[in-house]
């Protein structure tokens, strides 16, 4: 159980390419990143990455009308049929080419996919379970070119496909005799969108020109008559079941039906470009039921039109970037536009012309990363410069800054949690400020440099950077923000930098094969000097400081005691990075193994494992003590990187070498020019080129219960799926959960405690720690064992996060601290990760309850300065009524003194 880490959370992307898909309620969001679905939610402001993926990065996602089952298809057109609801993968399917494009009809009855110039009809798969879950039904053969995309009408009897051969065609879903099949033309450039009228045949067609044909048809959908061929397959005395029926599309129709087949008339043709500047449309939606069409430009751009009558409501400018896909939620209010260049993902809100959702994932591969103090945030820093923070719980950025101006190799939180430090090559460590979101402190060395690591002492009052050209290694306070002093004596670059928890003495790894250990104490000198049999690459302190895990280039971890300077073991984790081959290499990837390492370290928050990753898809976690590997994670199944493979692929071998050489060979043809080693061929905007697999950072949660890393694919988080695994504690025979009912019945709370903690089971454990009267909560602490102290405090914290019993709860905390907390003190190293947790649940609650009564408490003093206007406004009226009565009083008095 202690290292049963799954899959949690991809954070750092949102959006890389394919279609987005709305929920069907409208307040998800379902988005393709790489070769993983995530899911946000709009309401609740979380996200969700599904636990599946597909071999290659997907390209287009097809949800059914109930909402339940999603349809998704990658690269090479593997399909996973995915359930919503249970988030597991149902059924596998391969069409063995691209496909362009996946729609449910709107009865959730059949669904079509496009690929290549064919549009294939399948039966939806039903609520049984089937060998078989999807039955091919009919092809529709018409385009001469790509399809590019499909629409049904309401009614499920017609679809729509676009083509790259500038033409539309009308196919019916039912052998119709009056209907088999239409060809609209009309365009002069690739279809992007066609789009049914509500309760209509009548069709709007868009093209990559800016231009809008609308038709319309001489025939209703209910005037569709079916033959009677179709009337014999639905009794059953047509073809067999399973046999795909092929229809095509052929120029000649007979005249007795074509005087009665359905017709098409282009009506009217708007176009977008009208100022002359050509901008090519790249995506468009329509809502049926508002009638407004959305499209998507090249430039970034998107209006909104009312059709018929192409009424611009508004145009807005998203980015520079073209925006790759757009939908439109089921109410139509909520507008979804994602941006493949950027990364971006966008909800807007057009009646109210405000955002909605707006994330953005790093440009360029994520560098580092690290976990706040009670583990709630998470900073990364990328090669596009830019510092993000997420929320660990829901999974979305907060924050960004964007003063660095080049790649942000290492970032750190202080020990406080409200300040986050970083280091970039462009010669500045930049410290940020959480409260009021601004960079109140930057430091500079003398002489510019290039500063590739980065690390905070325990006070948060030193700051160390190590250089990358000077080999230097620069140290600044704080506070003052002035640079004490400069720390030299390397003979490489220094490629590591970590301050001991306990005392003030930094180690840093250089490349010159030492660690070195500066007293900061003592003027600032070299405590002590550990020598390497190779290049270090990154070095870790214990959380106790009582140990040093260094990582070298000859692909092993060494553990040293600081105090003694001596080596206590070693880990070779070469075997175990398990690299894997490139297109262009022409070696095996056992071979290439051989030169590889781990470029990242982190311990564990009891210290007993360390975490370690590279330049490898593999991440390995090692035991100290018995220095062996405890377990693998793979983090990446996704071959549209490239380093994934393992054996040498004879297909993509020809006579004049790799195809993946040949693709990067000049055009001229004088021949293919193999790159020198350390050489990394192919530009970023190529089409050819492909991302490595790599693991640039990993941290463990301060909690224990999850570790992060930062990998070619995103924020990639594991947590611990404690549901999954059965872990009872000193079990015996009369341990059951008929026992402990029984000892709940006789109110014996502090046995039946001890006997549910000792089944270890969640359900029963809560059960029992809910029964308990909180009067009685004193007394039980007071009597348990301190072997159940902890696990208590540990379940307490868990519970704490996610109930609503927050006094409860907490009356259980505060007993258990107040009553144990001597005991808890000596054993403070093991307890620490409990400890965090229980922090980062109480400080969860704090922020989201201190939110609600800031809230109330504006709404109450509204009230009160209301009711106080009207209270005057009253006092007001009826002094005016009291003077009216005095002045009608005094003249009556008036009256009869005359009288």
């Amino acid at each position: 159980m202690k290292f049963a880490y799954r899959f949690s959370n991809l954070l750092g992307a949102v959006y890389r390419r394919g279609n987005l898909s709305f929920s069907r309620d409208g307040n998800c969001v379902i988005s393709p990143v790489g070769n993983r679905v995530s899911v946000f939610d709009l309401k609740n402001n979380t996200s969700e990455t599904f636990p599946i993926s597909t071999t290659k990065n997907i390209t287009c996602v097809g949800v059914s009308p109930d909402g339940s089952v999603a349809i998704v298809v990658d690269e090479d057109g593997a399909a996973l049929l995915v359930s919503l609801i249970t988030r597991a993968i149902l059924h596998h399917f391969h069409f063995h080419t691209p496909v362009s494009s996946v729609r449910f009809s709107p009865d959730g009855r059949k669904f079509v996919v496009t690929k290549g110039n064919v549009a294939l009809m399948y039966h939806a798969p039903g609520k049984r379970r089937e060998f078989n879950a999807f039955v091919l039904d009919k092809s529709y053969y018409g385009p001469y070119d790509e399809t590019t995309c499909i629409d049904w009408t309401d009614d499920s009897r017609c679809f729509a496909v676009g083509s790259k051969d500038m033409s539309t065609w009308v196919f019916g879903a039912e052998r119709w005799s009056n209907l088999i099949y239409y060809s609209l033309g009309g365009h002069k450039d690739v279809v992007v969108g066609c789009f049914f009228h509500k309760d209509s045949l009548d069709l709007y067609t868009v093209s990559q020109d800016g231009t809008l044909c609308v038709w319309e048809s001489d025939t209703q959908p209910d005037a569709l008559v079916l033959t009677q061929s179709q009337d014999k397959d639905r009794t059953g005395e047509g073809q067999e079941d399973g046999e795909a029926e092929v229809i095509r599309g052929k120029p000649g129709v007979p005249k007795d039906q074509e005087r009665k087949s359905v017709r098409y008339k282009l009506i009217s043709k708007h176009f977008f470009n009208k100022d002359g500047d050509f901008n090519n449309l790249t995506a468009a939606a329509f809502h049926k039921p508002s009638h407004i069409l959305v499209t998507g430009f090249a430039s970034g751009i998107f209006h909104l039109h009312e059709l018929p009558d192409f009424n611009l409501i508004h145009s807005l400018s998203l980015s520079d970037q073209r925006i790759s896909s757009v939908a439109v939620n089921s109410s139509g209010d909520w507008i979804g536009f994602g941006c493949s260049g950027k990364g971006q993902l966008l909800v807007w809100e057009w009646q109210s012309e405000s955002y909605v959702f707006k994330q953005q994932g790093h440009l360029n591969n994520m560098a580092s990363l690290a976990y706040s103090p009670d583990g709630q945030y998470i900073v990364t820093g990328g090669d596009d410069g830019k510092v993000k923070v997420w929320n660990s719980t829901s999974g979305l950025c907060f924050v960004t800054f964007t003063e660095h101006v080049s790649s942000v190799s290492s970032v750190t939180f202080t020990s406080s949690g409200f300040v986050v430090v970083s280091a970039s090559l462009d010669g500045t460590v930049r410290a940020f400020d959480l409260h009021r979101y601004r960079n109140f402190r930057t430091l500079t060395s003398p002489q510019p440099a290039q500063f590739s690591s980065l690390a905070v002492d325990v006070s948060g009052e030193l700051v160390s950077a190590g250089a990358q050209d000077s080999f230097e290694i620069f140290l600044w306070s704080m506070q003052t923000g002035r640079l004490l002093e400069v720390l030299g004596g390397h003979e490489s670059p220094v490629s590591c930098l970590c301050f001991s928890p306990v005392q003030s003495v930094l180690a840093s790894a250089s490349w010159d094969r030492t660690i070195r250990l500066w007293d900061m104490a003592d003027s600032w000198q070299v405590k002590e000097t550990l020598h390497l049999t190779s290049d270090a690459l990154a070095v870790a302190y214990r959380p106790d400081g009582q140990q040093l895990a260094v990582a070298t280039l000859n692909g092993e971890i060494s553990f040293w005691n600081p105090h003694t300077a001596t080596q206590t073991g070693s880990v070779s984790g070469r075997h175990d990075l398990e690299t894997g081959r490139k297109d262009t290499d022409k070696v095996t990837a056992k071979q290439l193994a051989k030169g590889k390492s781990f470029t990242s370290l982190c311990y564990s928050a009891d210290g007993e494992s360390v975490l370690a990753g590279g330049l490898s898809k593999f991440v390995c976690i090692y035991n100290i003590r018995e220095q062996l590997l405890v377990k693998k994670f793979e983090i990446s199944s996704n071959l549209s990187f490239d380093a994934m493979e393992e054996f040498l692929d004879r297909r993509k071998m020809t006579e004049f070498g790799s195809l993946a050489l040949v693709d990067d060979g000049d055009v001229d043809g004088d021949g293919v020019h193999i790159s020198l080693p350390g050489v990394r061929r192919g530009d970023m905007s190529s089409r050819h080129f492909r991302p490595e697999i790599r693991v640039s950072s990993l941290r463990f949660s301060p909690t224990g219960r999850s570790w992060a890393a930062t990998t070619t694919e995103g924020l990639l988080i594991y947590s611990l799926d404690g549901t999954m695994v059965f872990d009872p504690y000193d079990l015996d025979l009369d341990v059951t959960p008929l026992s402990i009912r029984q000892q709940l019945r006789r109110q014996e709370w502090a046995s039946a405690i001890i006997l549910a903690f000792r089944l270890n089971e969640k359900d029963l454990k809560q059960e029992v720690l809910e029964t308990v009267p909180h009067d009685q909560i004193g007394v039980i602490c007071a009597s348990l064992p301190g072997v159940y102290v902890e696990k208590l405090l540990g379940f307490v914290a868990a519970c704490l996060e996610k109930s609503s019993h927050l006094q409860f709860y907490m009356m259980w905390a505060q007993n258990l601290l107040m009553l144990h907390g001597h005991n808890l003190k000596n054993r403070s190293a093991a307890i620490l990760p409990t400890l965090q947790a229980l922090q980062k649940s109480i400080q969860t609650h704090f922020d989201s309850l201190s939110k609600l009564c800031d809230f109330n408490m504006y709404n109450i003093r509204y009230a009160a300065a209301l009711s106080r206007q009207r209270g005057l406004k009253r006092a007001a009226e009826d002094d005016e009524c009291l003077s009216e009565d005095m002045s009608e009083a005094s003249s009556h008095t008036a009256d009869l003194m005359i009288l």
